[in-house]
């Protein structure tokens, strides 16, 4: 059994959205047990998502988000028109210029 090792800017960032989730829920006052709750999940699972464990499931963190009524943060993530990096590669592989019109046979010119 291999052990998922996450490139370490990644892993910071997961840290980083578990310590602002931790925020979140002390902001309201709410214990983990509350928040593990209302999310339906584990509060091992809970703490596991506060402290950054990469192998925390995306389906927990979103749950969480939603339970803490943060769930309209998640529209910016991967949005395609951010991206603008993946535009430009794509606008790259547009052709420069339109094909040339190709003649058309009619032969039903009456």
């Amino acid at each position: 059994m291999s052990t998922f090792v996450a490139p370490v800017h990644a892993a910071e960032r997961v840290a980083q959205l578990g310590q602002r989730i931790r925020i979140a829920r002390l902001r309201r006052g709410w214990s983990a047990t509350d928040l593990a709750g209302k999310a339906g999940i584990n509060r091992n699972t809970l703490t596991a998502l506060e402290l950054g464990k990469p192998g925390t499931a995306i389906g927990v963190c979103f749950t969480v988000l939603w339970a803490l009524g943060l769930e309209q943060a998640l529209d910016a993530v991967a949005d395609p028109d951010a991206d603008l990096h993946g535009k430009a590669l794509e606008a790259s592989r547009r052709p420069t210029r339109a094909a040339k019109p190709r003649k058309v046979r009619d032969d039903y010119d009456f």
